[in-house]
């Protein structure tokens, strides 16, 4: 069938009333590549001066590591404390409005507090308070975060990278903060990989750009220095007294989720708190369970989502609540202490997941622009996309009419999760077919997945030639179609390879009786039309 015609859509404005397309224009994202913020905050911490007498030592959590075990600034912070006569306190910002910018599900906010009020507990057990610090508006962190350091006492702030632009430009203002105070300090720490972004590089010295030589290198240079997922203690305990002297920071409420992001039910609510539940202990039970029940045929049918062959660890590695070193390590354990690429080939396919991981959070950094709502090829920023409601309406509703990718959206709905390979495939449909902002499509999961982590989402929606055909996709990857009629029960009683495709292989008559809709544009057509597209586009960019 034709592709139904529509409006354009604008190529790029920064003052889109859709906070999906909100963005820089390219001039200006080259600006910020050429002086990044990492760079910046980078440079003031090199000027950090910590060798002052500790009083009341701080962790500061952010919502990346949610965790004690492991825990890199946590732990320095808590040897700095045994140093001084004060105490391990620790504190966690809660920003509502900063949740509503980025789009935050409400799964995962509901997996980050309920995380959150397991590791007070824990904390608490050992005598370190977690005080959680509301902030009103999202150009407050800085101020709370000082007037938490000024009422508490304290003399050296710790924290845990995170490489998103927002995420350091709030470092900075507070480095400079301290910088301009006496006998205070601030020091961030790399926590959320094996291998620190930006340390490998290629023969040249410049950055690794893409992902085949940059696995190469971390699966080299971590053989050579297994020090790299070497892990730390959880905190030493405070002493007890600190109870009392410092009670008011004890006890902290945790909040409830913010009003615009309440789930449709107290069903649905426990419903996915059983599917994804919370905390450390929950996340290395997960591990454990896929080691020794799915890793050693994770290769043969990683491909396939309904063998469900995955780990389901991500909601736990987005939110820092299991440590990637600690996952390697007991992943080598697992494969009789070879290295990852020498025992199973389970483990071998698996471990290069999280070696893609930290890949984007490398490029994170080299192209920060990348957290910015623009393509890390700016010339993708030029394509005039289109401005197709009805189609964009059946795609979050997984009613395209074409099953594989309808079925991937209706998981998603479901679970607040999608199997990877229906991640690439919905994307390239929204993109690609239906030619709609890819921008639009990258919000939409943020607002839906458990596990939405910034550079992953934007990585694995970057835009390009590829298209993904559904239906041979279907055939390779759903070979018995089992899939497809688990979550689209429309189709469960098709027989056969017509499940992949009815509207083209099922008569008139039996394709109506399903009640299930008409693809919505032709595949071949639409494919053609984004490539042309892209290519007239990208042709004339002007950057």
């Amino acid at each position: 069938m034709a592709p139904k015609r529509k409006k354009q859509a604008r190529s790029n404005s920064a003052t889109e009333e859709d906070p999906a397309l909100k963005r820089p224009t390219p001039k200006r994202a080259k600006e910020i590549d050429a002086n990044t913020p990492y760079d910046q905050l980078d440079e003031l911490l090199e000027k950090n001066n910590s060798d002052h007498k500790p009083r009341n030592v701080l962790h500061w959590f952010r919502s990346k590591d949610l965790r004690q075990e492991d825990n890199k600034a946590l732990h320095q912070a808590s040897q700095k404390a045994k140093e001084g006569s004060g105490s391990l306190i620790t504190m966690y910002l809660h920003s509502p409005k900063d949740l509503e910018w980025h789009g935050t599900s409400p799964a995962r906010i509901d997996f980050l507090l309920e995380s959150l009020r397991i590791l007070q507990k824990q904390l608490e057990d050992k005598h370190i308070p977690l005080t959680v610090v509301e902030v009103p508006e999202r150009n407050q962190k800085t101020e709370k975060v000082l007037q938490f350091v000024k009422d508490n006492n304290v003399s050296h702030i710790y924290a845990n990278m995170e490489y998103e632009v927002d995420e350091l430009r709030r470092d900075i203002t507070v480095a400079k903060a301290v910088q301009a105070a006496q006998d205070l300090s601030f020091e961030v720490l790399h926590d959320q990989t094996a291998m620190e972004p930006t340390l490998l590089t290629t023969n040249a010295g410049g950055p690794i750009q893409v992902f085949t030589p940059y696995h190469k290198a971390w699966l080299s240079e971590t053989k050579a220095n297994p020090s790299h997922y070497d892990t730390v203690p959880a905190p030493e305990a405070n002493d007890k007294s600190t109870a009392s002297s410092l009670k008011k920071l004890f006890g902290s409420a945790i909040p409830d989720l913010p009003e615009t992001k309440n789930f449709a039910s107290k069903d649905e609510q426990n419903r996915l708190r059983k599917l994804w539940p919370p905390g450390h202990e929950a996340g290395m039970q997960r591990l454990d369970h896929f080691l020794n029940k799915k890793v050693s045929q994770y290769a043969a049918h990683r491909i396939e989502p309904a063998k469900d062959n995955s780990s389901r660890l991500s909601p736990y590695f987005s939110a820092g609540i299991i440590s990637v070193r600690e996952v390697l390590q007991a992943t080598q354990k697992w494969n009789k202490g070879a290295h990852f690429d020498d025992g199973d080939v389970g483990v071998d396919s698996w471990v290069r997941e999280i070696v893609f991981r930290e890949f984007y959070r490398h490029m994170m950094i080299i192209k920060p622009h990348g957290s910015m709502n623009m393509p890390q090829n700016l010339k993708f920023d030029f394509v005039q996309w289109e401005e197709d409601e009805e189609g964009w309406e059946k795609w979050c509703e997984g009613k395209t009419g074409v099953p594989f990718v309808d079925a991937g959206m209706r998981q998603l709905n479901h679970e607040a999760y999608m199997h990877n390979r229906l991640r690439m495939n919905t994307a390239s449909y929204l993109r690609g077919n239906l030619l709609i902002d890819y921008r639009r499509g990258e919000r939409y999961f943020a607002e839906h997945l458990v596990d939405w982590d910034m550079s992953n989402n934007t990585n694995g929606w970057e835009p390009n030639y590829t298209m993904f055909n559904p239906i041979t996709q279907a055939e390779k990857c759903d070979k018995n179609g089992d899939y497809i009629r688990k979550w689209v029960p429309e189709l469960k009683d098709v027989p056969g390879k017509a499940i992949f495709a009815p509207y083209d292989r099922l008569s008139k008559e039996e394709f109506q009786k399903l009640g299930y809709p008409e693809p919505h544009v032709n595949f071949d057509e639409t494919a053609q039309r984004a490539k042309e597209r892209y290519k007239r586009d990208l042709h004339s960019a002007d950057i």
